[in-house]
C-alpha cells in the first residue's frame, strides 16, 4: 500500500526512481518495525478485512504536540473519507496534546489542500521533510486540537 500511493504520488514529483529509493528505506518492512518501538507512538490502519485502504503513524514529541509522521490512502480509496477517518483517529491518540503537527512535501498539492481543508494552517518549511539530510523540500502544517 505504502509503495503503490508513494509512486501514486511523487513519481512525477521526483521519478520513479527516487521514489522507489525513498520507498525502499522508509517504508520496509525493518522501518516500519522501528517506528513500532516507538515510545508514545500509535500506527493505524483503515481496512475493509481484506484490503489496507490507509494508514497513519502518529507520536507524542513533547508535552503539547503530538506529530503526524504518515498518513497514506490507497489511490482507490482517496475520496471516500479514508484520510478524514485516519485524522480523526490520530487527533485521539493523546488526549493531553493540546496541537498536532505535520510535514508535508511542497510539491503535494492533494495533500496541503487535505490538510487545509481539515484544519491545519502553515507553521513554516523545511528543506529536509521526514529525516534530517533527506533534501525534500516540506511545509510544517499544526492543527490545535482543543
Amino acid at each position: 500500500m505504502l509503495t503503490e500511493t508513494w509512486h501514486d504520488t511523487y513519481d512525477s514529483i521526483y521519478g520513479k526512481e527516487k521514489v522507489a529509493e525513498l520507498t525502499a528505506a522508509w517504508h520496509s518492512v525493518d522501518a516500519l518495525k522501528q517506528r513500532m518501538t516507538k515510545p508514545r507512538s500509535e500506527f493505524v490502519v483503515c481496512d475493509d478485512g481484506a484490503e489496507i485502504s490507509g494508514m497513519a503513524f502518529v507520536s507524542q514529541i513533547d508535552a503539547d504536540t503530538s506529530m503526524l509522521h504518515q498518513l497514506y490512502v490507497r489511490p482507490a480509496a482517496q475520496g471516500a473519507g479514508v484520510g478524514k477517518k485516519l485524522l480523526i483517529e490520530v487527533e485521539a491518540c493523546f488526549p493531553d496534546v493540546r496541537k498536532i503537527r505535520l510535514e508535508v512535501e511542497e510539491a503535494n498539492d492533494r495533500a496541503v489542500d487535505f490538510y487545509g481543508r481539515n484544519g491545519f494552517k502553515k507553521a513554516g518549511t523545511t528543506p529536509d521533510c521526514g529525516v534530517k539530510g533527506s533534501g525534500i523540500p516540506a511545509v510544517i502544517m499544526e492543527k490545535v486540537i482543543w
